[in-house]
């Protein structure tokens, strides 16, 4: 019963269907079903899934993984309060997009795809300076700086990723806070995290709350 409302809630997110996956997720707990499997057994395999598939042939549009992710971050606002147990956020990000860079589509999918597996985001918006980001970082207490940039003179701009990096050195801060990049220009050179400093990447931003997620597991266990 539970595969059928993953293909349901599935089928209704590849369809950016919002009253569709609303109905989904209602029906479940129609059925007894609590808010806790609603998220951990449909919302997160689903959007994991819907990674794969945007591996295996990227032929969702952005517009696309933004509902998606919307709609899943939508439903984890509604259901977390009904949980019968408290249960921890994951973890913090502090995110943003790159200094002179104002392009934020793929920072708001990030967003949408971390809430829906309980990591708490604060959202520093566009155009970053590295000290805020690493200031931030402190202050909140965050296991991750994520960085999104569209283009590459912002990837590697002096006061971008590379400058967030010598921050978190400098303050001997590099095992505790850890620096994740994406964007356009991460797609095309391999390479280019490693040079501007990060400790990873990700092509999308259902791949990206993966990849977080799995550093942040991480950085518990260290």
């Amino acid at each position: 019963m539970i595969d059928q409302f993953k293909r349901d809630y599935l089928e209704a997110i590849l369809d950016t269907n919002r009253d569709l996956a609303f109905k989904t997720i209602d029906d479940l707990l129609d059925q007894g079903h609590s808010p806790e499997v609603a998220i951990f057994k449909i919302l997160i395999p689903v959007m994991e899934e819907l990674a794969e598939i945007v591996k295996v042939g990227p032929d969702a549009t952005l517009a696309q993984l933004y509902l998606a992710a919307q709609i899943s971050a939508e439903l984890t606002d509604r259901l977390v309060p009904l949980f019968t147990k408290k249960t921890d956020i994951q973890g913090k990000i502090v995110i943003g997009t790159a200094f002179e860079d104002f392009h934020g589509l793929g920072k708001k999918i990030v967003k949408g795809c971390l809430k829906s597996k309980m990591i708490e985001v604060v959202d520093l918006g566009l155009n970053v300076p590295a000290e805020k980001f690493v200031a931030e970082a402190i202050k909140q207490n965050a296991q991750i700086i994520g960085i999104s940039s569209m283009m590459v003179h912002t990837a590697r701009g002096s006061n971008g990723p590379v400058k967030v990096r010598e921050l978190l050195n400098k303050n001997g801060l590099e095992g505790r806070i850890q620096l994740v990049v994406g964007g356009a220009p991460y797609r095309f050179h391999s390479t280019l995290y490693r040079e501007v400093g990060a400790d990873a990447w990700a092509d999308n931003g259902i791949t990206a709350a993966m990849v977080i997620a799995d550093l942040i597991r991480e950085n518990k266990t260290s």
